[in-house]
């Protein structure tokens, strides 16, 4: 027994402390992408959850304007900011798109709007520390099929984000992509959406084309 002890105990101090954290593996990914080929500074950033992972052919929407892709799948606004000095601060982007909040909600019964706020406020300041007054394009939480019944949070953490932006003028937009999502029946277009009901398909990525292109910048 305490050979078997000593072993688990030697394994647990040989683990690097940085795989014990959430999404560590896909962050690594990212640097070991970065030490193959650093992206070249002045870029537009997209960084947040899976709605940015998954869209794979973004540069393909936006060919006039060079993207990085740090969106990881299923974090939430903590997990973007804990990795803020790996995924965002290195790259010195002109711009930084963020879509991130829907899994905070999602995946504590605790947060509320105020809560998913709170957390977007504190990954705005740390950005406006490290990189100044580079422009900030916060894609609002999307009504989801799946998780039309946090509807309520979603929509009052999208209008107290969209609330705080709107003082900040020309250097943060605020993108509602819920007019266009929503149908007739005021409910999410499960034709936008892939058979999880959760994930967007091309239809959906179109529609945040179009709501995007203007804002980005060349």
């Amino acid at each position: 027994m305490k050979r078997i002890l000593f072993f688990l105990a030697l394994v647990i101090l040989v683990i690097p402390a940085s795989l014990a954290q959430p999404y560590a593996k896909e962050i690594a990914d990212f640097k070991k992408q970065d030490s193959l080929s650093f992206p070249e500074s002045g870029q537009i950033l997209f960084v947040g959850s899976s709605s940015f992972t998954l869209w794979k052919d973004v540069q393909q929407y936006f060919p006039q304007h060079p993207i990085i892709n740090r969106g990881f799948g299923g974090s939430t606004l903590p997990d973007v900011t804990r990795y803020e000095a790996d995924i965002i601060f290195p790259y010195k982007p002109k711009q930084i798109v963020i879509y991130c909040g829907e899994n905070d909600i999602a995946n504590d019964s605790t947060v509320t709007g105020a809560v998913v706020f709170e957390r977007f406020k504190k990954l705005y300041d740390d950005i406006r520390l490290n990189l100044g007054k580079v422009p900030i394009v916060y894609v609002s939480m999307k009504p989801s099929p799946s998780r039309w019944h946090l509807r309520e949070k979603q929509t009052d953490g999208n209008e107290r984000i969209r609330k705080f932006l709107r003082k900040k003028k020309r250097r943060a937009v605020f993108v509602d992509v819920w007019p266009g999502m929503l149908g007739a029946d005021g409910k999410p277009r499960e034709e936008l959406y892939i058979a999880d009901k959760l994930h967007m398909n091309a239809q959906g990525y179109i529609i945040w084309q179009k709501l995007l292109e203007p804002l980005l910048l060349k």
